[in-house]
């Protein structure tokens, strides 16, 4: 057990990277998931099958995704906070309710998705030829969602008491799978969106049993007990306390993002099939700061829970310049790369012109989201989710939906839709900088 605490005692800038790559690298591994389906289906099938997989879909799955994530984050805050703590009590209720919580949601979702997914892609004015395939594709999923939210919950509570690396070999494991599998169904069964679909559901099943096992090893201060799985009033209040701001800022970033999709759909299926790629290449660039992200709420919160203030507040300027670092790099990389890049998603030419006019348009001013995602992520260690939420609502995503609907008719086109993202992103990052200031946790104001 103090071989992984070292979170709250040990050299910060070390910890926070032995921390820092086992959930990169992970998450590199879960958006091969996605990214091998684009590359069989836009390789193999053709280029309607990779819009509709990256299209409509995409930003589909990645609202629900977000969502469960923004919940599973409110596991996570207060699972840190009491391991920190040492709080053993409390820190297993937290544990068992937050995986009846993923159970019962998992199911509803579900349900749900099933009835409503053809009218959300008619809403989003998906093009018509790509429907059926957009339809199967989520059908497929949602039958498996409960597996998706049990591992990400799983997932984020071994990370929150200072485990990242065993999340990280259940990604390799089954992202090699899922690989296979793709190869296998789409090129010599030649199921299509199907198989990519059934593929991917396939390995969310085996993660999570893989975390789920993981989480029953006994352990000094916690483990989980299948028969022990319950709802527990207190510990789900503290949990949906910091959960539901960041899944409401995680659904208003992923509705901001439908609309938006709705007017790129408008702009034919070379355009949604590149807009659609470019989410996929990009991801390597959010990998890497929402990794810093998850490592300074862990950091943030397991320090809070043990009162360890000035410590909270050092970690979070060494994890801005980390982030910015990484930040750089890997944007610019990914700018030299861009025509290169494209080409392993699809032979159209076409497609590969737009995909890399957007990245070398919208590449260069990434670096202004770092603030954002570092400073929410250490006030949400602190406990402090509500007004982050509201500066992102209101900074990232109304401003965004403004601008769709504001700016678009007048100019219509690509580059004013990306134009959204950079002025979003400015206005946001000042609001996060006067917010930590005010009221991010002082040394004067808590004992260490």
């Amino acid at each position: 057990m103090d071989e992984k605490n070292q979170i709250t005692e040990g050299v910060i800038w070390k910890q926070l990277l032995i921390f820092f790559f086992p959930i990169v690298i992970g998450t590199f591994f879960q958006q091969i998931y996605n990214t091998a389906d684009s590359i069989v289906v836009g390789r193999f099938v053709g280029k309607e099958a990779l819009a509709a997989v990256g299209g409509s879909v995409n930003q589909i799955v990645n609202l629900v995704v977000e969502v469960f994530v923004g919940l599973t984050s409110g596991a996570s805050v207060i699972v840190a906070q009491f391991y920190g703590a040492k709080d053993k009590k409390n820190l297993n209720k937290t544990l068992h309710t937050s995986y009846a919580f993923g159970i019962v949601t998992g199911f509803v979702v579900a349900v749900v998705g099933l009835l409503v997914t053809n009218t959300v892609l008619e809403l989003m004015k998906t093009p018509q030829e790509l429907m059926a395939d957009s339809r199967l594709y989520l059908h497929i999923y949602f039958c498996g969602m409960i597996f998706n939210i049990i591992y990400n919950m799983g997932a984020s509570i071994l990370r929150a008491v200072g485990d990242s690396r065993r999340p990280l070999y259940v990604l390799m494991v089954t992202c090699g799978l899922n690989i296979v599998l793709d190869i296998l169904l789409v090129v010599i069964f030649r199921l299509g969106v199907m198989g990519v679909a059934i593929a991917t559901v396939s390995c969310q099943g085996i993660s999570s049993i893989l975390v789920t096992a993981m989480l029953m090893k006994e352990h000094p201060l916690f483990q989980l007990k299948l028969r022990e799985i319950r709802f527990y009033r207190v510990s789900l209040n503290s949990v949906l306390r910091i959960g539901i701001p960041a899944a409401l800022e995680a659904t208003m970033y992923t509705i901001a993002n439908l609309i938006i999709q709705v007017f790129v759909n408008e702009l034919g299926t070379d355009t949604v099939a590149a807009w659609g790629t470019f989410a996929k290449i990009d991801a390597v660039y959010w990998m890497v700061v929402n990794a810093f992200g998850i490592s300074i709420t862990t950091f943030v919160g397991q320090n809070y829970g043990a009162g360890k203030v000035k410590r909270m507040r050092k970690s979070v300027g060494i994890c801005l310049g980390m982030s910015y670092a990484g930040a750089i790099l890997v944007s610019g990389a990914l700018y030299a790369l861009a025509g290169p890049l494209y080409r392993l998603f699809t032979t159209d030419e076409n497609v590969v012109r737009i995909g890399v006019d957007m990245m070398h348009f919208l590449l260069p001013s990434y670096f202004m989201y770092v603030v954002i995602g570092i400073l929410s992520g250490a006030l949400r260690g602190a406990g402090r989710v509500l007004v982050p939420m509201l500066l992102t609502c209101g900074g990232v995503c109304l401003i965004r939906i403004v601008w769709m609907f504001g700016v678009f008719p007048g100019h219509p086109g690509i580059n004013t839709i990306m134009l959204s993202y950079p002025v979003s992103w400015g206005i946001t990052a000042v609001l996060f900088i006067i917010y930590y200031f005010r009221k991010f946790p002082k040394v004067k104001n808590v004992q260490e």
